[in-house]
């Protein structure tokens, strides 16, 4: 059953979501499943480690315009421009951006000065650094929460972005903690272990949301594409009962014309 975005069931939401990886294997595209991989698993543990003063690299926003184009619509154009980026041009960009959040609006500003990332290649890298805070902007999960998935636009991100927010319905008390993480950074600053203390304070936020809500605005993102791609991928299969009946049908012409 596909998922509505008015849907309030949280078991028909889990159900999409947990179908995920699943639709990413049907969709039988080259490398798909290996780059929907580092840019889950791999690509996330990576720019937090590098906090209080996170960046992105030419390569590794190379990979991730790779499964973004994977994933949706292939346009080789947009990987040769953001390929040729200047190393140092990247990093300052995104540290700009990661330092904005959560400000999502001058987060995605500083991202879209890089030739070819427009606000959806932004909100990738946003999403792969901050998921409780910045879903990707992917075609199928703005056309069921906005009903147009046309308008590429900052504006119509932001909008987005907070159906997906109220959608996940993160708890206050975790709200506040996300603020916190993000705008004084400089406080991590004075620690050792930065990583022990970003990895502490992830869990904590994961363990604070488990009580009222079990979604992120990512993992809402993942399942309105899933539910979506399932549709699409049913739809695209004939019935068995169809292709029994034309089985039958081909067969007594066939005995007729003997």
């Amino acid at each position: 059953m596909a998922v509505e975005f008015g849907c309030s069931n949280p078991s028909l939401w889990r159900e999409a979501l947990s179908a995920y990886e699943s639709r990413i294997e049907s969709l039988n595209k080259s490398n798909l499943v290996s780059l929907d991989d580092y840019y889950r698993n791999h690509l996330p543990p990576l720019l937090r480690q590098r906090n209080p003063n996170p960046f992105i690299t030419t390569s590794e926003l190379s990979q991730l315009m790779r499964w973004k184009l994977a994933r949706g619509k292939w346009r080789p154009r947009l990987l040769d421009f953001v390929s040729a980026l200047d190393e140092d041009l990247v990093k300052s960009a995104s540290r700009k951006a990661f330092k904005s959040l959560p400000d999502i609006s001058k987060a995605v500003s500083e991202l879209t000065v890089l030739k070819g990332v427009g606000p959806a290649t932004a909100s990738a890298i946003l999403a792969a650094y901050a998921p409780d805070l910045a879903p990707f902007m992917s075609d199928e999960a703005m056309e069921a929460a906005l009903g147009n998935s046309k308008d590429y636009t900052a504006k119509q991100y932001l909008l987005f972005a907070n159906k997906l927010q109220t959608k996940a319905k993160v708890p206050a008390i975790v709200d506040e903690l996300i603020d916190l993480f993000y705008k004084i950074p400089f406080i991590i600053k004075n620690y050792k272990n930065v990583n022990a203390i970003d990895h502490q304070m992830e869990d904590n936020m994961q363990e604070l949301s488990s009580e009222e809500a079990t979604f992120t605005p990512s993992d809402v993102e993942r399942a309105l594409w899933s539910s979506v791609v399932g549709t699409k991928l049913l739809s695209s299969k004939p019935s068995t009962e169809h292709k029994t009946q034309t089985t039958t049908s081909k067969s007594s012409r066939g005995k007729r014309k003997r």
